[in-house]
């Protein structure tokens, strides 16, 4: 219960406190308005579509890659820590929507005005332990989400913010959901069972 508890405090964390940095920067620190930001220089409705078309398929790429045989121990390991929290369908949502607005005001808002679309979207990632210089595999997906923050960086240069959050949003909406209602991988340690005959009884006849 304690463990749900703080998750959800990051969740608020995230959009409200994320947000509120990334605002302060923008405001007092760079010459843009917040209007430009947001509705510039695709009309938000746009915005809101392509982002969330572009989000799905991300997320399902991102699916096919994590459950790729040489990834079986990462999927079961995000498996278990999304399951843990028993997450229901309204928290799913508030959750997405938390790092939607809250991460993507700051980096792609903020932070991306002073180091750039690749630079940040490194960044992005390596914070979110998705790059592993120990661990090839997980980093293998870290690559891949790193291309699909900087498609999100340029969709916020070429089209606007609201475009970058909903495509975030759609992205944590449908691994959350797909994680939450997967049943975790079974890692099998034990050799082959061997048939009387020195046959291994997994192979298919051919």
């Amino acid at each position: 219960m304690k463990r749900k508890r703080i998750f959800m405090l990051l969740a608020w964390f995230t959009l409200i406190g994320f947000s509120a940095i990334g605002l302060a920067l923008i405001i007092f620190f760079q010459e843009q308005s917040l209007s430009a930001l947001f509705l510039e220089p695709m009309h938000w409705g746009l915005q809101l579509l392509i982002g969330t078309v572009v989000g799905y398929i991300s997320a399902i790429l991102a699916l096919k890659v994590i459950h790729l045989p040489w990834l079986q121990e990462t999927n079961q390991f995000y498996t278990n820590l999304v399951q843990q929290f028993e997450l229901s369908t309204t928290k799913i949502i508030f959750i997405s929507l938390c790092a939607g607005v809250g991460e993507e005001i700051l980096f792609r808002g903020a932070i991306q005005h002073w180091l750039g679309v690749v630079i940040t979207a490194i960044i992005f990632v390596a914070i979110h332990g998705y790059i592993n210089p120990a661990d090839w595999r997980i980093s293998i997906y870290g690559i891949f989400m790193t291309l699909v923050m900087i498609l999100i960086g340029y969709m916020t240069v070429h089209l606007g913010l609201i475009s970058s959050i909903a495509a975030h949003f759609m992205i944590d909406l449908v691994l959350l959901f797909k994680l939450s209602a997967d049943k975790p991988p079974v890692i099998s340690t034990e050799p082959p069972a061997q048939s009387p005959n020195g046959i291994n009884e997994t192979e298919t006849p051919k």
